[in-house]
């Protein structure tokens, strides 16, 4: 039986300030085959950034410490523990990059101002592949070229500032797919775009993955690019996944109240003119505030005693959906 891409077993993540510990994931688990779209939804706050830079060892250490858990990559015909390896050297700079690619969520920040797009995009081919200029600013113009970018010979010679958003966020594509990965961290890519530049950008990201082959994580707040995009959801609250499944299944049946609450909060064009969305009340607490028992319980309008007092495993419902929650499966 092939072995999933990416395997991510018990990731556990903490803060440590002097002798206080705060923990921000709590045993993260979930598995993404190739060529498949793992969604990843949630407020901010709620650990979707950390997951994603835990998965690249790009967590800010200090403060960040992981306390456990695996992160199996199989790429390659080989399988690694990238939970194991040092944050720098040799060993994680060839997972980064060359087996894993990323979108960041501000191309603006993402990309170096003093460096010209060729530039960025050379230099990651000629670290990994071993090629020669020349050769790598053949491919750098191949891929503006692929990600859509109009007059790519006169792009690679401009700066990050020259660029409009949407020409900004596609050459940050062209470099996480420069060297061809297996799988792609996608981490809010739409995120300042307007409507029409995110819809561009989407429909790129799927071409480039049927053409390609590649598995992508994908992490918005917006429940509708989940929709349109991903074949497995995650949504998580407050550092712990508190719903996991088919996209389909998790959106039209959802087993926990803050799916629940995600959902009948944003509009969709079946909305009735002047219905009135039903919002969230309070705000995702500090990971240091955590609420006794069920994560969620201070802000879930079906609380009952038992949610204050213990917090509810994630357990196993019909089709492959999973919930955390005490009444999981007894929705109304």
């Amino acid at each position: 039986m092939t072995p999933p891409l990416l395997q991510v077993e018990g990731l556990t993540v903490s803060f440590v300030n002097g002798r206080r510990s705060v923990r921000a994931l709590d045993d993260v688990s979930f598995t993404l085959d190739r060529g498949r779209t793992l969604g990843m939804v949630g407020e901010s706050g709620c650990g979707k950034s950390l997951t994603a830079l835990a998965i690249m060892r790009l967590l800010p250490s200090p403060p960040a410490r992981m306390d456990g858990g695996r992160i199996v990559l199989t790429a390659e015909g080989e399988s690694r523990d990238l939970a194991g390896l040092p944050q720098s050297g040799r060993a994680i700079r060839s997972v980064r990059g060359q087996q894993i690619g990323m979108i960041f969520q501000e191309p603006m920040t993402a990309l170096d101002p003093a460096y010209t797009i060729g530039n960025q995009i050379r230099e990651g081919l000629i670290a990994h592949r071993r090629v020669s200029k020349e050769a790598a600013n053949q491919r750098a113009l191949e891929l503006l070229t692929m990600v859509g970018v109009p007059a790519p010979e006169q792009r690679l010679r401009q700066y990050p500032h020259e660029l409009s958003g949407g020409l900004r966020q596609r050459a940050t594509i062209a470099i996480a797919l420069a060297c061809d990965p297996a799988l792609l961290i996608a981490d809010e890519p739409t995120t300042g775009l307007d409507v029409t530049i995110q819809t561009q950008v989407l429909a790129l990201m799927r071409d480039m993955q049927a053409r390609l082959g590649m598995a992508i994580l994908f992490i918005t707040h917006d429940m509708g690019v989940i929709a349109e995009m991903a074949d497995d959801v995650i949504v998580m609250y407050l550092g712990r996944i508190v719903e996991y499944g088919p996209v389909q299944l998790v959106l039209e049946q959802p087993a926990h109240p803050y799916t629940s609450g995600l959902i009948a909060s944003i509009p969709t064009l079946s909305t009735p003119r002047g219905h009135r969305l039903t919002p969230i009340h309070g705000v995702v607490p500090s990971p240091a505030a955590m609420p006794a028992g069920c994560r969620f319980n201070d802000r879930c309008p079906r609380a009952q005693a038992i949610c204050r007092q213990q917090e509810p495993p994630l357990q196993s419902l019909a089709g492959g959906q999973q919930a955390a929650c005490w009444f999981a499966g007894a929705q109304p």
